[in-house]
């Protein structure tokens, strides 16, 4: 008897496991294809984007695109006013703000990771991190362009270059923290100062996260127009002075995308096509220059 009763507890506690286990899988496909449905909408959506963006920005690709200025309305022109400008700020933002942030993330990883200051610099980054750019254009402008009564180049560089600190110096903490502990144990064990360590080891390790930081920043400004708005402005002909109104790419697709005239829209979707194919070019170079061997 006794036997028996441990046979129908033995197959009740079967089917229990199976009904359980039967109840994990539908659940775990639901999941599944929900996760799927959420990615192919996202796929959907940035397909389409690069789609048009590929139809509508070719037509405008030319040669005179890259060798003449931006045009009066319903006349010839280009592009290359913009595209130097843009290239120039961007570059120069980059380079100030790159040093700054990757120090700054140094310091918040390496040298006092738990003190007030280090609190009150996160504090302060996770305000300009999240701070819409266009607050950043207008404080830019008060501090700058208004004390001297002119729109300048180096007052958008000044504004990117605020853009490009907080994420590199989140990025370069992040990735610093990631490193484990025994590489720079074993590099203090071999009698090497902590600067070295810091150079040589700790960001040699977290070399691919701390490019990969620079580039979001760099993709980040090359596409902003509000800061460039209140402080470059922009410029219908060339101008290399940076004391002066320059002209940019993005400011030029609000300005030519916004208005009636198909010479202005067709250079506004050729500007579009050729910042996308920029940020898309210095991904695919990131993952080259950085691919662990």
């Amino acid at each position: 008897m006794s036997t028996s009763r441990k046979l129908i507890a033995g197959a009740d506690l079967a089917q229990a496991r199976q009904a359980r286990y039967a109840a994990r899988k539908r659940m775990n496909q639901v999941a599944l294809a929900l996760s799927l449905l959420a990615m192919a909408f996202g796929v959907f959506w940035l397909v389409w984007i690069l789609w048009e963006t590929m139809r509508l920005g070719l037509g405008g690709l030319s040669a005179s695109l890259f060798t003449q200025t931006t045009p009066p309305p319903n006349e010839a022109g280009g592009l290359a006013n913009a595209i130097f400008g843009s290239f120039v700020m961007v570059l120069l933002a980059t380079f100030v703000g790159t040093p700054i942030g990757i120090m700054a993330g140094v310091y918040l990883a390496e040298y006092d990771p738990r003190g007030w200051l280090a609190a009150t610099t996160r504090f302060v980054n996770d305000i300009l991190l999240s701070a819409p750019s266009i607050v950043i254009g207008l404080f830019v402008y008060a501090v700058v362009v208004a004390r001297f009564k002119s729109f300048s180049a180096w007052a958008g560089i000044m504004a990117l270059a605020l853009i490009v600190i907080p994420v590199v110096i989140r990025t370069t903490e992040n990735m610093l923290v990631l490193v484990p502990a025994s590489l720079r144990e074993a590099a203090y064990a071999l009698g090497a100062p902590k600067w070295k360590v810091i150079l040589k080891v700790t960001l040699r390790a977290a070399r691919a996260g701390v490019i990969t930081g620079v580039l979001l920043a760099v993709a980040r400004i090359s596409g902003e127009t509000a800061p460039l708005l209140f402080t470059a402005l922009n410029n219908q002909f060339w101008n290399s002075d940076l004391s002066k109104p320059m002209a940019s790419l993005p400011v030029t697709i609000f300005k030519f995308a916004m208005s009636p005239y198909e010479n202005w829209q067709q250079l506004a979707w050729a500007a579009v096509f050729l910042i996308t194919l920029a940020v898309l070019g210095l991904n695919i170079l990131a993952r080259v220059l950085t691919r662990q061997k």
